[in-house]
């Protein structure tokens, strides 16, 4: 008898415990991954770290079938791979149709393989979807987007395959290099717009 009320009363105080634990405390702090390419790296890394929910963005290749390119041999166009960036993301925080609708602000993806005077296949525009959740999403989100561009969208819509990521010097190239003239010629505007349009903030909020 005394063994069988032990029992019970430790099950209720285990019961109690779970309790007292939000429900949530497993899933509050889960990250995903969404991978994009609008142009230049530089650009869309500067624009997706200042979004709240975005733990961080790594500037880098993927869409391509050449293995572990060099930033060289992007540029040439004949590796396959886009510049992108790649965003882990909070889904409690801000949920993968919100980055697709900063996705579509952040450049112009009626513009076949450029983006202003960056030109080639590598700056083309392009969404990598880890999921069919991402794609059809993505899909939507695109055929909602058309209605603000007076030309088709061209934006590829591609299962992720491998991500590779480009050397420190294009990681965080604004907020290292803000005085640089392609910084202050492209990405500044670019930036000064999506603020003034209250699209993202003004510093940086990954790790946040």
């Amino acid at each position: 008898m005394k063994q069988t009320i032990c029992f019970l009363l430790a099950a209720g105080a285990l019961n109690l415990s779970a309790l007292a634990q939000p429900t949530n405390s497993m899933n509050t702090n889960k990250t995903e991954s969404a991978t994009f390419g609008g142009g230049c790296f530089w650009c869309m890394e500067a624009v997706f770290e200042r979004l709240p929910g975005v733990k961080s963005v790594a500037s880098g290749f993927a869409g391509g079938h050449t293995t572990n390119p060099t930033y060289e041999q992007v540029c040439t166009g004949d590796t396959g791979h886009a510049e992108v960036t790649q965003i882990e993301f909070n889904p409690a925080k801000i949920s993968y149709e919100k980055l697709l609708e900063v996705f579509w602000q952040a450049h112009d993806p009626a513009t076949l393989n450029r983006q202003g005077a960056d030109e080639g296949t590598q700056y083309r525009s392009i969404i990598l979807y880890h999921s069919e959740a991402q794609k059809l999403a993505a899909e939507k989100s695109k055929a909602g987007a058309q209605k603000n561009f007076k030309h088709p969208i061209v934006t590829e819509i591609v299962p992720f395959t491998k991500f590779y990521q480009a050397g420190d010097y294009h990681q965080k190239y604004y907020d290292n290099n803000s005085s640089a003239p392609y910084c202050r010629v492209v990405i500044a505007p670019k930036l000064e717009k999506l603020e003034k349009e209250k699209v993202i903030q003004e510093t940086p909020q990954t790790g946040k």
